[in-house]
């Protein structure tokens, strides 16, 4: 029912383990993402976008238009997961636990999430959340999605990973994957990324933490994609949120305009860093800049769209979008947690 890896299980483990974890750490740090080296062939990739087509892979199809989040496409993967998608989270969350962790205890927050991926999803169960939420999104030209925040339950793991399945310049343009973050008393700063082809970008779910005068403040940040132009970009998104939990079902992959997510490591040596690709858009205002306060935040609601708004997760109908041109980008997300509310 779903694809089958193209590589061996330890082939998936390597490419995560040579990312330069210090590096990422940083970034994560100081920008809240950070690019992660090629965690996927191109074999890989064309098995994912053509795994979109077959409807007895994938639990949930949502048509972004119909609740305003934008525009495009994207689909629930079903249980069985891909193979690789199970090993690249097997491989992340470790790799990304000690800065959720750090990133918590930073914030005094509590820090639920056990040493392993499968402990975390049994907790996720016992919470109700036993639902997948790895996802892959179509974009076509002119689609685009709405700064949100991805927030599906109770339990949420902080860190989430989307990886390009397209080739920018060559299969698309446009469709740059955009993180504005809220800072308290200031304008908010936004991030433009061009996801490299097969890469991954690791970034946060909801907020990060930040130094101020009166110790660590969480500053709100959303995540969206740039208007597409032309070509057939994927894009592949992963969380490492618990079974319905955090996110809605176990959001292990997710498009986001010819990207694949999973969850957090750096560009190789041979690729260039995301410190030396992104672009910043200026300053964008926010609808209400947050105050400053010290201590453990509000949590945020299930998604925020970009008027500030919340915008709640609706479940969503199985029919195709039909208006997609045949040039599409898809993308995918890893999500390490899992949801039982969609």
């Amino acid at each position: 029912m779903t694809a089958q890896a193209t590589g061996t299980p330890y082939a998936y483990q390597r490419r995560v383990d040579a990312a330069d974890w210090g590096a990422v750490t940083s970034e994560l740090d100081v920008l809240g993402c950070a690019l992660l080296p090629r965690l996927l062939t191109e074999a890989d990739a064309r098995e994912f976008i053509k795994l979109y087509e077959r409807d007895e892979a994938f639990r949930a199809t949502v048509v972004m238009g119909r609740y305003r989040f934008g525009h495009g496409e994207y689909r629930y993967l079903a249980n069985p997961l891909p193979e690789a998608v199970n090993e690249l989270r097997h491989g992340l969350y470790p790799r990304l636990l000690p800065i959720a962790r750090d990133w918590y205890d930073k914030l005094g927050r509590p820090t639920p999430w056990p040493q392993t991926l499968n402990e975390w999803l049994d907790q996720c169960h016992r919470a109700g959340q036993a639902k997948p939420t790895p996802l892959i999104l179509k974009y076509g030209p002119g689609d685009w999605n709405a700064l949100h925040c991805d927030l599906h339950g109770d339990l949420v793991f902080p860190l989430q990973v989307v990886i390009n399945l397209t080739e920018p310049s060559k299969d698309h343009t446009g469709g740059e994957f955009l993180l504005v973050e809220q800072r308290p008393q200031a304008q908010s700063r936004g991030t433009s990324t061009t996801l490299p082809y097969l890469q991954g970008m690791v970034f946060t779910t909801r907020d990060r933490p930040i130094p101020t005068q009166r110790g660590w403040s969480a500053v709100p940040v959303r995540h969206g994609v740039s208007v597409l132009g032309n070509g057939t970009p994927w894009v592949f998104r992963s969380t490492t949120a618990p079974d319905g939990a955090g996110t809605k079902d176990d959001t292990l992959i997710g498009a986001d305009r010819g990207a694949l997510g999973l969850g957090g490591c750096r560009s190789s040596p041979q690729t260039p860093g995301f410190a030396d690709q992104r672009r910043l858009r200026g300053a964008l205002a926010p609808p209400s800049p947050p105050r400053e306060t010290p201590g453990p935040p509000v949590s945020l609601p299930p998604q925020l769209d970009s008027g500030g708004e919340c915008r709640p997760l609706k479940r969503a109908a199985p029919s195709r979008n039909s208006s997609l041109g045949q040039e599409s980008a898809q993308s995918a997300l890893f999500n390490m947690s899992a949801t039982s509310t969609h």
